[in-house]
């Protein structure tokens, strides 16, 4: 009888149901029951993990190590390590083999870079096996598509996704809708209508929601403090550069026609995207590259530094959008031509976004820069032969200017022709480091209900601006914008890259 009642209601009724129950017998504490810092099964969090790339792979870990956490099943359409990338040959392979306790664990496939659902359904098991045996723990499921994953995996609490950036909308809407807390890495969506539509929907469900960036946003504080003493006079300009993008960007549409690797679902990977013949120039690292697949630089790195920006001057919707960017010049036979290019971000650019007035602060312009271009040096800076470093952010008033990190680390308040630094501490901490150390306030929300800062909610404005961002350089010009009607006013053509064209089994609507 048990056994049919637990199957009829799931699990999550079952626990409500048994705790009732047991509120008829003698209650002892957990820590009687399983020991020091043992943690209940009804308490965990069970998660599916959706990516299983080489991010997805390395946030996974500190993931596991959390015992708050419970990882049930893990999804990509890559079944097998084939033609994976990364930042260093072995750096992933070492961490892994720490984490779970094994030092020969092998990735397989190609046999040189992690990746996979194999892989990820493989460190799950091997680490609850190694690592916490007392879970006595029976196994991770593995799935290709996501869609089938949110359909059988109904007693799943939640949901990480690390997928590329063209699936991130969709699987969001889809985990919002079966009502599925939801961590997922930047940007929201690459498509601003869409990223629009799950910041609502997200509005509408007491789903917990966090975009992960979030925690490693740095501190607006001593910056707003010099503001709003006057110390640089009236702010008129932020500027924010950094070097990416630190991947191949590449100025041509692929022509060869490799094979898909063995175990590759290209057609699940595409998602919503239209179909076009596979390449591995699209996929893993390099999809940042694509306008259909990536955000472009300001995507993968805006969010870190500029969101904690976006609420302290409450930037909402921009007026105008003007992007300058490198080209690519080819040969046609003996003639050189400027090679056009609508489908990948340019190897270098700048984008101002000029912001109207908000109550007490006047109008300002967000000036970004990537591939390697800057701003000008402070004359503060040349007088004393330094730089500006690779990375950074400035602040500009009438009367002077705020020098700091990428992501307003270390400011520096430079007028009347001295430099001040601030008494601040460094966050050193790497970005998995600080996800890791947030991933308790995420568990915390999921069992009291209450959203806690890095929601969906809050993160409208950035999302905004990162896929203007894409559109202005995608067109090439000028844009003016009508934030009430989510609209570009001046050039009707390039609308249609606010949005995209789902294919059947992907629309949001639908999904």
């Amino acid at each position: 009888m048990k056994k049919d009642i637990r199957r009829t209601i799931g699990r999550r009724k079952f626990v409500q149901v048994t705790a009732a129950t047991a509120l008829g017998f003698t209650i002892l504490p957990r820590h009687v029951l399983g020991g020091k810092d043992y943690i209940a099964p009804s308490d965990k969090i069970t998660l599916a993990y959706i990516g299983c790339g080489t991010q997805g792979i390395r946030e996974l870990l500190p993931l596991l190590a959390n015992p708050q956490f419970q990882v049930i099943a893990v999804c990509d359409p890559n079944k097998q390590a084939i033609g994976y990338k990364d930042w260093a040959k072995d750096w992933l392979l070492g961490e892994i083999r720490t984490a779970i306790k094994q030092p020969d664990w092998a990735p397989g496939g190609d046999n040189t870079i992690p990746g996979g659902r194999d892989n990820g359904k493989s460190i799950v098991e091997t680490f609850y096996a190694n690592v916490r045996p007392e879970l006595k723990y029976t196994g991770c499921a593995a799935y290709a598509d996501v869609r089938e994953l949110l359909d059988k995996e109904r007693d799943l609490d939640a949901v990480k996704v690390m997928t590329p950036d063209h699936l991130h909308g969709v699987i969001a809407t889809a985990a919002i809708k079966r009502g599925k807390h939801i961590l997922i890495h930047k940007p929201l969506s690459n498509r601003l209508l869409e990223g629009k539509k799950v910041i609502e929907l997200a509005r509408s469900s007491k789903v917990i929601t966090h975009l992960i960036p979030w925690d490693s946003n740095g501190s607006m504080d001593q910056v707003m403090a010099w503001i709003n003493a006057g110390e640089i006079g009236t702010l008129s300009e932020v500027h924010n550069w950094t070097n990416r993008p630190v991947w191949p960007q590449y100025p041509t549409l692929p022509t060869d026609t490799p094979a898909v690797p063995d175990g590759f679902d290209w057609d699940l990977w595409l998602g919503p995207e239209a179909s076009r013949p596979y390449s591995p120039n699209y996929t893993n690292m390099v999809f940042r590259g694509w306008y259909d697949f990536g955000g472009g630089s300001m995507a993968d790195m805006g969010h870190y530094s500029l969101w904690t920006v976006f609420n302290a001057l409450q930037l909402q919707g921009p007026t105008m959008v003007i992007p300058h960017q490198s080209h690519v010049v080819g040969m046609n036979g003996v003639v050189p031509f400027q090679i056009k290019n609508d489908f990948s971000f340019p190897i270098a650019s700048t984008t101002r976004f000029k912001y109207p007035a908000n109550g007490s602060r006047p109008p300002v312009d967000l000036c970004w820069y990537d591939g390697g271009i800057q701003p000008a040096i402070p004359i503060e800076l040349m007088e004393q032969n330094k730089e500006l470093p690779a990375e950074g952010m400035m602040f500009v008033g009438d009367k002077g200017k705020i020098l700091a990190g990428f992501n307003v680390q270390n400011p520096q308040l430079m007028a009347g022709g001295k430099i001040q630094s601030a008494d601040q501490k460094t966050d050193k901490r790497s970005q998995v480091e600080q996800t890791s150390q947030a991933l308790p306030l995420f568990v915390e929300a999921c069992k009291s209900g209450k959203q806690y800062p890095g929601s969906f909610r809050e993160a409208e404005f950035i999302t905004e601006a990162i896929n203007l961002y894409a559109v202005a350089q995608r067109t090439g010009h000028l844009l003016k914008y009508d934030a009430a009607s989510r609209s570009i006013t001046n050039a009707p053509d390039a609308n249609k890259y606010l949005s995209r064209d789902y294919r059947t089994g992907w629309d949001p609507a639908t999904i």
